[in-house]
């Protein structure tokens, strides 16, 4: 069976935890990673030297490499942050190893492939843009916050939600964006912060409208926790109603992913305290808004609330397993269906053609459009 197409769309840890987890399983990978960090050595990097943010593409560099020895240890030098030097101490060597390959081959793709290579990445890493643009979030008060640092790291006024984010200034699609979208049997939105790692890749634009009008199957891998800075006292349907917002549609997305899996109370007790609390599955609303709910346990065992990485990506290929693959070379044609032994499992919110097989004697049989969406969360 031919392998399946899936696309990553996110930045920072939310793409590190999908992509490791899916780099050893059956599936061609790519990794669109928003390009807005301005904290940390990133920031730095970006403001001192002019370049685009590395540090997410370097999570998601190191989340694809290979499992050998040498990989490993790459890994952990592409990880590793000086702790002193003057100049030095905040910077990942990777960071630093991605701003030197820029100055030496002269742009941030070719950086980027010669640490792959360096690394043995298995799949892609694509930046959304190279355009040099900053996120910007409009609060409900009127007032602003310029930078995806200040909106990450805000602490004041926590009480004023933000109205809507966008870019300064307006930032153009990396064109191999929209070819891997174009050719994706599954796109994975999130998890990850909702206005500083996904939607940010919603604004460049042509990337929605992209996403919009492929065939792949959309699935949102929704957030374990809340946070309070972006998406206090937020449930499921917030974050689904987000998506769609920014994608510019009221199509339904095809599978909210939902971790089911209780979290110890000891957790939850140290998360409250930092204003982190468990986002709520309200099924009614959500279903609104996407197809079909998944619930599994995606919880990773430690001393963290964190999506397990292998329990993840076995639910994304479970999901995916179900789809069939994109037709992206030839013309769409119709699934002809035999209503009279009909046996497959259909997939929610898609459209079928059915077309009953003519019997030999004189009764009548007209065509129709059925469109098939389970209201059984975990049903067929």
């Amino acid at each position: 069976m031919p392998r399946k197409n899936i696309v990553v769309v996110g930045g920072g840890t939310g793409n590190h935890t999908t992509l490791s987890g899916l780099r050893a399983l059956d599936c061609n990978l790519t990794a669109v990673v928003a390009m807005t960090d301005s904290g940390g050595s990133s920031g730095r990097l970006r403001d001192e030297l002019g370049h685009l943010p590395p540090g997410d593409l370097r999570r998601c560099l190191m989340a694809l490499s290979g499992d050998e020895e040498s990989a490993g240890l790459m890994r952990r030098l592409f990880d590793y942050r000086f702790s002193a030097g003057a100049g030095l101490s905040g910077h990942n060597f990777g960071n630093l190893l991605l701003a030197a390959l820029t100055e030496v081959t002269g742009d941030t793709v070719t950086a980027i492939e010669q640490a792959g290579r360096i690394l043995g990445i298995s799949g892609s890493v694509l930046p959304v843009t190279l355009t040099k643009a900053t996120l910007c979030a409009r609060l409900e008060d009127g007032s602003e916050l310029l930078g995806e640092s200040t909106i990450d790291s805000r602490r004041d006024g926590l009480d004023v939600a933000i109205d809507y984010i966008y870019l300064d200034p307006k930032a153009y699609a990396y064109p191999p964006v929209l070819d891997a979208i174009s050719r994706a049997d599954v796109i994975v939105l999130g998890p990850g912060d909702i206005y500083t790692s996904v939607l940010p890749n919603l604004l460049v634009e042509d990337v929605a409208e992209a996403i919009r009008d492929s065939a792949a199957v959309k699935i949102h891998v929704c957030n374990l926790m809340t946070k309070p800075n972006e998406s206090a006292g937020f449930r499921t349907s917030n974050f689904l109603g987000l998506l769609t917002e920014y994608l510019g549609t009221r199509q339904p997305l095809d599978f909210l992913l939902f971790n089911n899996t209780p979290i110890p109370s000891r957790l939850l007790a140290r998360y409250a305290g930092e204003g982190q609390h468990p986002v709520r599955l309200d099924e009614a609303e959500s279903l609104t808004m996407v197809g079909r709910i998944v619930q599994r346990p995606l919880l990773a065992p430690g001393v963290f609330v964190r999506h397990d990485p292998a329990a993840l990506a076995a639910a994304i290929m479970e999901i995916a397993a179900e789809t069939p693959i994109a037709t992206h070379d030839v013309p769409a044609a119709p699934l002809v269906l035999d209503c009279d032994d009909f046996s497959p499992r259909l997939i929610p919110a898609v459209p079928y053609r059915v077309q009953p097989v003519r019997p030999t004697d004189d009764r009548q049989h007209v065509d129709a459009t059925l469109t098939v969406r389970s209201d059984d969360p975990d049903g067929g």
